[in-house]
């Protein structure tokens, strides 16, 4: 098998299993409904045509429903023992996690698609900074790398799907919140402790600022995980 073909084959199976399966409508029914209580919320009992609840509680959402895509990806292959079938082929660990993680990617990615529709009702019935609400899909592509990867881990750290699930929404739940307890901490540690907040990165995007340490947060983020996946796989390899 081609190397920079490996990838892509992996790619496309995961594309076509997710998308094929009644999970992927569910989880992204279930996101849907979520993101739209909270934008319409806004919109009809506070009438303000404003994105800025939806952003707001993005972090939240995606540290439940990223894990819920991501956990099936190496945690079911490993408990069906098909994981040992693709080990034996031509394919490194490491174009076995690209092609999973751009699979969880692109499949995040579809999931927050439909949301855009919040911006164009908004815009129809209201005049909302664009910067913002720009800003907003750019972080939130960001945060759903770094949290895609994250889940995938937590996937290859478990042979069970529901183990992978809650390990992946521990940490991501974890950088989702850290900003909520930073106002009970002396100043010196809340400065030190608002560096690893995804919330905090997340928000000053989604205002409309692109400040680099935060794109780099994200991207840090996103090659420290997915370089312990591939160090996990190739452990499982060894083994």
């Amino acid at each position: 098998m081609k190397k920079h073909s490996a990838t892509t084959i992996i790619l496309k199976r995961e594309l076509f299993t997710w998308f094929g399966s009644f999970m992927s409508w569910l989880v992204t029914g279930l996101f849907l409904i979520s993101t739209g209580l909270f934008f319409f919320s806004t919109f009809f009992i506070q009438q303000l045509a404003s994105l800025r609840n939806f952003f707001s509680l993005l972090p939240i959402l995606f540290a439940f429903f990223i894990p819920a895509i991501t956990m099936r990806l190496f945690a079911e292959e490993s408990r069906s023992g098909s994981l040992e079938t693709l080990m034996t082929l031509p394919v490194s660990s490491a174009q076995a996690v690209a092609g999973k993680y751009l699979a969880a990617f692109i499949s995040c990615a579809a999931m927050l698609l439909p949301t855009v529709s919040y911006a164009f009702t908004a815009k129809m019935f209201g005049n909302p900074d664009a910067g913002p609400i720009i800003g907003g899909y750019i972080g939130a592509l960001f945060l759903a790398a770094a949290y895609s990867a994250i889940g995938l881990f937590a996937s290859a750290s478990s042979k069970n799907q529901i183990v992978a699930f809650f390990v992946g929404f521990a940490i991501c739940i974890i950088l989702s919140i850290l900003d909520s307890f930073l106002i009970f901490l002396p100043a010196g540690i809340t400065n030190f402790l608002a560096f690893f907040s995804a919330t905090t990165h997340f928000e000053s995007i989604s205002k409309g600022i692109i400040d680099s340490r935060d794109l780099l947060f994200f991207i840090s983020l996103t090659v420290i995980f997915l370089g312990l996946t591939i160090k996990a796989e190739e452990g499982r390899r060894a083994a």
